[in-house]
Protein backbone atom coordinates (compact mmCIF):
# COMPACT_ATOMS: atom_id res chain seq x y z
CA UNK A 1 0.00 0.00 0.00
CA UNK A 2 1.50 3.28 -1.05
CA UNK A 3 0.14 7.19 0.43
CA UNK A 4 -0.43 10.28 -1.21
CA UNK A 5 0.01 14.03 0.75
CA UNK A 6 -3.53 14.06 0.43
CA UNK A 7 -3.54 11.00 2.62
CA UNK A 8 -5.28 8.53 -0.13
CA UNK A 9 -4.21 5.31 -0.46
CA UNK A 10 -3.41 2.85 -3.22
CA UNK A 11 -2.90 -0.58 -3.59
CA UNK A 12 -2.61 -2.20 -6.48
CA UNK A 13 -4.95 -5.26 -7.03
CA UNK A 14 -3.42 -6.39 -10.28
CA UNK A 15 -0.94 -5.02 -12.92
CA UNK A 16 -3.24 -2.18 -14.50
CA UNK A 17 -5.78 -1.33 -11.81
CA UNK A 18 -5.19 0.32 -8.17
CA UNK A 19 -7.78 0.31 -5.73
CA UNK A 20 -7.99 3.84 -3.66
CA UNK A 21 -9.10 4.85 -0.57
CA UNK A 22 -8.90 7.65 2.32
CA UNK A 23 -6.22 6.46 4.84
CA UNK A 24 -6.92 5.70 8.35
CA UNK A 25 -5.86 8.75 9.84
CA UNK A 26 -7.68 10.51 7.54
CA UNK A 27 -11.27 8.86 8.54
CA UNK A 28 -10.61 9.35 12.27
CA UNK A 29 -10.07 12.75 11.38
CA UNK A 30 -13.01 13.80 9.93
CA UNK A 31 -14.52 11.70 12.10
CA UNK A 32 -18.35 9.90 11.74
CA UNK A 33 -18.95 10.07 7.74
CA UNK A 34 -22.44 9.76 6.62
CA UNK A 35 -21.72 10.43 2.80
CA UNK A 36 -19.46 9.73 0.07
CA UNK A 37 -19.99 11.35 -3.22
CA UNK A 38 -17.82 8.98 -5.89
CA UNK A 39 -17.10 9.84 -9.46
CA UNK A 40 -18.83 7.64 -12.12
CA UNK A 41 -17.03 4.46 -13.73
CA UNK A 42 -15.39 5.94 -16.70
CA UNK A 43 -14.28 9.18 -15.35
CA UNK A 44 -10.79 10.08 -15.57
CA UNK A 45 -8.28 12.03 -13.93
CA UNK A 46 -4.91 13.81 -14.03
CA UNK A 47 -2.60 12.80 -10.44
CA UNK A 48 -4.02 15.65 -7.70
CA UNK A 49 -7.13 16.76 -9.19
CA UNK A 50 -10.40 16.92 -6.79
CA UNK A 51 -11.93 13.07 -7.65
CA UNK A 52 -15.47 13.48 -5.27
CA UNK A 53 -16.27 14.33 -1.33
CA UNK A 54 -17.00 13.33 1.76
CA UNK A 55 -19.17 14.69 4.20
CA UNK A 56 -18.87 13.88 8.47
CA UNK A 57 -21.90 13.79 10.57
CA UNK A 58 -21.19 17.71 11.80
CA UNK A 59 -21.69 18.83 8.07
CA UNK A 60 -18.08 19.04 7.04
CA UNK A 61 -17.26 18.04 3.28
CA UNK A 62 -13.96 17.46 2.43
CA UNK A 63 -12.40 16.81 -1.14
CA UNK A 64 -10.31 13.69 -1.78
CA UNK A 65 -8.09 13.42 -4.76
CA UNK A 66 -6.72 11.62 -7.25
CA UNK A 67 -3.28 9.95 -6.27
CA UNK A 68 -2.51 8.66 -9.82
CA UNK A 69 -3.60 9.29 -13.22
CA UNK A 70 -5.93 7.52 -14.45
CA UNK A 71 -9.83 6.27 -15.47
CA UNK A 72 -12.39 5.55 -12.92
CA UNK A 73 -13.01 1.71 -13.69
CA UNK A 74 -15.15 0.75 -10.44
CA UNK A 75 -16.68 2.32 -7.74
CA UNK A 76 -17.52 0.93 -4.17
CA UNK A 77 -21.51 0.97 -4.36
CA UNK A 78 -21.70 -0.21 -0.75
CA UNK A 79 -21.07 3.22 0.57
CA UNK A 80 -24.02 4.70 -1.01
CA UNK A 81 -26.24 2.91 1.72
CA UNK A 82 -22.86 2.35 4.13
CA UNK A 83 -20.74 5.64 3.63
CA UNK A 84 -19.78 4.22 7.30
CA UNK A 85 -17.57 1.54 5.99
CA UNK A 86 -14.88 4.53 5.81
CA UNK A 87 -14.80 4.67 9.35
CA UNK A 88 -14.95 0.59 10.05
CA UNK A 89 -12.34 0.18 7.63
CA UNK A 90 -10.92 2.51 5.70
CA UNK A 91 -8.16 0.51 4.09
CA UNK A 92 -10.30 -2.24 3.54
CA UNK A 93 -13.71 -2.83 2.70
CA UNK A 94 -14.31 1.40 2.85
CA UNK A 95 -12.50 1.68 -0.32
CA UNK A 96 -13.53 4.48 -2.63
CA UNK A 97 -12.57 3.90 -6.40
CA UNK A 98 -10.41 1.19 -8.87
CA UNK A 99 -8.48 3.49 -11.42
CA UNK A 100 -6.61 1.90 -14.34
CA UNK A 101 -3.39 3.01 -14.05
CA UNK A 102 -1.98 4.72 -17.16
CA UNK A 103 1.53 6.18 -15.37
CA UNK A 104 2.91 3.85 -13.55
CA UNK A 105 6.05 5.82 -12.12
CA UNK A 106 3.43 8.14 -10.39
CA UNK A 107 2.89 4.64 -8.13
CA UNK A 108 6.98 5.15 -7.02
CA UNK A 109 6.46 8.93 -5.97
CA UNK A 110 4.13 7.71 -3.23
CA UNK A 111 4.85 7.56 0.27
CA UNK A 112 5.40 3.76 1.66
CA UNK A 113 3.74 2.96 5.10
CA UNK A 114 6.80 3.98 6.73
CA UNK A 115 7.64 6.73 5.21
CA UNK A 116 3.62 7.79 5.77
CA UNK A 117 3.93 7.30 9.01
CA UNK A 118 6.72 9.58 9.53
CA UNK A 119 4.94 12.41 7.13
CA UNK A 120 1.63 12.10 9.63
CA UNK A 121 3.96 12.97 12.46
CA UNK A 122 6.11 15.64 10.63
CA UNK A 123 2.77 17.13 9.21
CA UNK A 124 -0.17 16.71 11.70
CA UNK A 125 1.43 16.35 14.79
CA UNK A 126 0.29 14.19 17.81
CA UNK A 127 -2.21 17.71 19.21
CA UNK A 128 -2.35 19.40 15.92
CA UNK A 129 -5.97 20.60 14.83
CA UNK A 130 -7.31 18.80 11.82
CA UNK A 131 -8.02 21.58 9.29
CA UNK A 132 -9.59 20.42 5.61
CA UNK A 133 -7.84 23.01 3.24
CA UNK A 134 -4.46 22.16 4.37
CA UNK A 135 -5.09 17.84 3.84
CA UNK A 136 -7.52 17.73 1.51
Amino acid sequence: MKYSKTHEWVELEDSKTAIIGISDRAQHLLGEIVFVELPKDGDEFEQDDPMGSIESADGEVVNFYAPITGEVVGVNEALESAPDLVNRSPEGDGWLVKMDVEVPKELTLLMTSGEYDVYEEEDLGEDDEYEEEEYY
